[in-house]
């Protein structure tokens, strides 16, 4: 029974938000020991960390220099935007910079002179790490917002992109979508990708610059309207399936598709006037830790988890080498309040806490050797906790233990191995004269056929004598007269008749005949 905390390991305030403690030290009645709990680090600005790439190349304006006007002044074009003088550039970084005495800064395209070819730009934001927001994201457009544009998603550093939402001033026309509110949608469709016409037409103000991913309201359909009921989004975020990758990101990418157009149909004779400016760009969230950090570092130029719980990785997403005994779990805010940390274990550690890598789900314990050992282990493993592999396989050294294919097949050649047994890097044992990883290849100075087989002759060490001729490395065919494996007995010495000009067996064209047909079979005898 827990009766004591003694000492809180990270002394952060607990107003500040829920799951911010990973673990404690406290006091049981078996003596002191660490209390774990499911752990997330605090919210902050993503902008201070991300990095912005805008394309396609030469889409940001002042190079060559360029002259445009706004909607409010739309034939007064005395505005000049030129790359290589700073007062007058406007390069991406300006979407995330700290503007002083409420003088906007901001990144600006070149305009839309090359009618009727679309005015196509992307912004892409990329953090080279999983993130999960927390707020709206809110993109503050200077002269006009888009009039057609969506908001992407990856989950996988930009390899693969999805939509995350659709602008437009007429969502059917530009996406044969009907227009929807975030507000309105239900706690079955709370990860919708919807398309809002709220953000899109022109309204003739100044204060309308704003473009919104509406996190908070998504939130609400659980939490309620002042996000008082957090539990139940948290309850949410577990149970409803695709409800917490929704708001996972890895990249951001703006595609504006149609500049604002201050009202109008666009006038051909002045597109000086049609361009895109971004002047900020927030988006608030925290480091996606799986629950097993509580706090999130930049380091080497990324995000990086400071992982508790006996786990490792960027996001926390492994077991340490020495804690992994049990299968990695993300951290679950379940049960209220304080979660599950499912934290890693080392082999061994409690009979409660015996798993088998996901090779196996029922343990047993033996009672006179005092341990819990894995029973039926699939996957092609063995062992206690399923960490070896059967014999006839070896360890796949890509594979992290819990992977099923951890172990593969050796597959060695049935005729040039020993057994079907290999090393740890996947050789098996060779027969003479077999070799490669498998036995199916042979040793120089021997040749395959059903097996290796030593050479009898060759080009260069064991020559066939007394004009002999080598065949296939395999044997020596002997001249009229000389016989032995290298041609280098005389038959006169045993055969009189053959010295004697005598026709003789061996050189009759049927004992020729006899001799090229042995040369057919893996066995041959010395006519």
């Amino acid at each position: 029974m827990l009766y004591l905390a003694a000492l809180l390991v990270h002394c952060v305030p607990l107003a500040m938000a829920q799951y911010d403690i990973c673990k404690s030290w406290v006091t049981t009645d078996d003596g002191p020991s660490w209390e774990f709990y499911a752990c997330q680090p605090k919210a902050m600005r993503m902008k201070d960390y991300v990095t912005v790439r805008v394309d396609p190349a030469g889409i940001t304006c002042g190079d060559p220099p360029e002259r445009f006007c706004t909607h409010e002044n739309p034939y007064l074009c005395s505005d000049e935007c030129d790359a290589s003088n700073p007062d007058l550039a406007h390069p991406p970084k300006l979407m995330f910079d700290s503007e002083d005495e409420g003088l906007a800064t901001y990144w600006q395209s070149v305009t839309w002179r090359r009618y009727p070819e679309p005015l196509l730009a992307n912004i892409t934001l990329s953090w080279n790490k999983s993130i999960e927001l927390t707020d709206d994201i809110v993109i503050t457009f200077e002269y006009g917002r888009p009039t057609i544009m969506m908001l992407e998603k990856s989950l996988d550093n930009g390899r693969t992109w999805h939509p995350y939402q659709y602008y437009a001033d007429d969502c059917m026309e530009a996406f044969s979508m009907p227009a929807r509110r975030v507000r309105d949608l239900s706690t079955t469709s709370a990860n919708r990708v919807l398309c809002t016409e709220e953000y899109s037409r022109w309204a003739g103000s100044k204060k309308e610059k704003t473009v919104r991913f509406e996190v908070r309201d998504r939130f609400a359909i659980f939490a309620g309207p002042d996000l008082k009921n957090m539990d139940n989004l948290y309850t949410r975020l577990e149970s409803a399936k695709g409800l917490k990758d929704f708001f996972t990101v890895t990249d951001l990418r703006m595609r504006l598709l149609r500049p604002a157009l201050g009202g109008t149909y666009v006038q051909r004779e002045n597109l000086y006037k049609y361009f895109y400016a971004v002047s900020n760009i927030e988006v608030t969230g925290r480091c996606k830790c799986n629950l097993h950090a509580n706090l999130c570092t930049f380091k080497e130029g990324s995000l990086q988890c400071e992982c508790e719980h006996n786990t490792t990785g960027q996001d926390c997403g492994k077991c340490k080498k020495n804690f992994r005994s049990r299968s990695w779990r993300a951290g679950s805010y379940l049960p209220l309040p304080n979660g599950s940390p499912n934290a890693c274990a080392a082999a061994g550690s409690a009979f409660g806490n015996c798993e088998c890598y996901g090779h196996s789900n029922r343990c047993s314990y033996i009672d006179f050797l005092n341990v819990v050992t894995c029973v039926s282990c699939k996957h092609n493993t063995r062992g206690q906790h399923c960490q070896h592999c059967r014999l006839g396989f070896y360890r796949n050294s890509s594979a992290e233990l819990d992977d099923e294919n951890v172990c593969i097949e050796c597959n060695c050649n049935q005729i040039g191995s020993m057994h079907d047994r290999c090393n740890e890097t996947g050789y098996c044992e060779c027969r003479e004269g077999a070799t490669g990883p498998k036995c199916d290849d042979c040793l120089p100075n021997y040749y395959w056929r059903q097996g290796c087989f030593p050479n009898v002759c060759d080009d260069e060490l064991l020559l066939c004598q007394n004009g002999g001729t080598c065949y296939q490395n395999q044997r020596c065919i002997c001249p009229v007269g000389f016989k032995g494996v290298l041609c280098q007995q005389s038959r006169c010495e045993a055969d009189k008749q053959d010295c004697d000009g005598a026709p003789g067996a061996r050189g009759s064209p049927a004992a020729l005949a006899l001799a090229m047909l042995a040369l057919q079979l893996p066995g041959w005898v010395d006519l």
